[in-house]
């Protein structure tokens, strides 16, 4: 048997419907309109207490000094391009600027501005991706990639909060190699949540910065009889690619790659899985993390996904970025809906959905999503306002039913030695 371990998370991402690898019939299309359009790598998005919709950019990187990518695929150079970007009554305005950004000289794989959060008293918090090794970071002079902030719009200021990638460089709690891209965010009282997808975990530290720790670390997986891009086709991990003399490995160690947190209604925190290379169809899951630490899975079936969200209802969406393996090159995603009684339903699959990143739900009930968020100048902001949807048969996934759980309080908030961790949102995407 031969056994190959993969620590550096790969993606580049794409997509076929969630219809395709599990035999069901296609989900009618949901309508949605475009409320912005022309967005830099757009990424995570919430609202305000003004009522307004805030959105981070990741950017596009700059002429500044330069760090390698963990892919090889060349140098990600940094430039103050990140933004986060206010939508209120059909218009969008910049409502802070300058925020570090790390991309390739095209603007793709870019790190940056991730998400942005806003606490009980108003106050936001934003996430900044890194997504290499965070050793090298220093190299790229004093800059806050890798941390979470806290903003000041009406003076286009921030201060730190805490060094999530410093906390990889230090501690590195799974053991392996050094790699932090912090991706997801979410405030829990006076608790910040963090998923670090390069280093696999799930971080905790008080708005004060105060006890930075690790919850929970996901350790690597093990898939059976992995399905690789041909040989000489593009890959993020040609290294990994079995050549045609080459028998391929009968079991493959995987990263987890966690890419979002949200707390559910039972008190415990849900966290999506994207998966590392091979990106196997169907493997990524929704984990469940306890009080107590533990870590069970809650739902599987899954593809690359990016993003959670309850409602009011304890309802579940996920968002999958991908329907397919992210090397065979579709870039269609799915909105998925898991109900408290475990059925699930997908709301809209393709039909203009492409390579999605997060969402969120408005006090209207209308889910909002950036779309497109893998490519610069090209990123939107989407709403569906009335989703159809066709359920799914059980047999796609194991679920574990909220049924037993109350939601009358619910409140909506929101290896291989050279294994390479990046996400879809931060690789060349040359072959879409």
């Amino acid at each position: 048997m031969q056994h190959i371990q993969l620590k550096q998370l790969t993606i580049t991402l794409f997509t076929l419907c969630v219809a395709t690898f599990s035999g069901m019939k296609a989900a009618e299309a949901a309508s949605f309109s475009v409320v912005a359009d022309g967005l830099n790598n757009a990424r995570g998005l919430s609202f305000g207490p003004d009522g307004a919709l805030y959105v981070t950019e990741a950017g596009t990187g700059g002429n500044g000094a330069c760090v390698s990518s963990v892919t090889g695929q060349g140098s990600l150079c940094y430039g103050a391009t990140g933004r986060v970007l206010k939508i209120q009554n059909g218009q969008t305005q910049t409502a802070l600027s300058g925020l570090p950004s790390i991309a390739l000289a095209d603007g793709s794989n870019a790190g940056g501005a991730r998400d942005i959060q806003f606490d009980a008293t108003g106050k936001p918090y934003i996430l900044l991706g890194y997504g290499t090794n965070p050793s090298f970071r220093s190299s790229l002079g004093d800059v806050d990639l890798g941390k979470i902030i806290t903003a000041d719009f009406e003076t286009n200021s921030w201060t730190t909060v805490a060094d999530i990638s410093n906390y990889e460089l230090v501690n590195n709690p799974d053991g392996s190699d050094l790699n932090s891209n912090p991706l997801g965010l979410y405030i829990d009282g006076d608790r910040l949540l963090v998923v670090d997808a390069g280093a696999n975990d799930l971080l905790s530290v008080e708005k004060d910065g105060s006890n930075l720790q690790a919850l929970t670390v996901f350790p690597e997986e093990t898939l059976t009889n992995p399905t690789f891009p041909p040989d000489g086709e593009p890959s993020t991990e040609p290294g990994q690619v079995p050549t045609p003399t080459e028998e391929p490995p009968s079991e493959l160690s995987v990263q987890v790659v966690p890419s979002s947190v949200v707390k559910g209604p039972d008190g415990a925190y849900y966290v999506s899985q994207f998966t590392g290379f091979p990106f196997a169809e169907g493997e990524a899951k929704i984990f469940r993390v306890g009080t107590d630490g533990k870590t069970t899975v809650y739902a599987d079936g899954f593809t690359h996904l990016t993003d959670l969200e309850f409602d009011s209802d304890g309802n579940l969406y996920a968002l999958q970025y991908a329907n397919q393996s992210a090397w065979k090159g579709n870039v269609n995603g799915s909105l998925i809906k898991i109900t408290p009684d475990g059925k699930r339903k997908t709301i809209l699959s393709g039909n203009g959905l492409e390579s999605p990143n997060a969402l969120t739900i408005g006090g209207d009930g209308a889910i909002y999503i950036s779309n497109r968020s893998d490519r610069p100048g090209q990123g939107q902001i989407i709403r569906i306002d009335h989703p159809q949807s066709v359920p799914e048969p059980t047999a796609v996934a194991g679920i574990v039913a909220f049924s037993i759980f109350s939601v009358g309080s619910l409140r909506h908030q929101k290896r291989n030695t050279n294994r390479t961790k990046t996400l879809p949102w931060q690789l060349h995407t040359s072959h879409k």
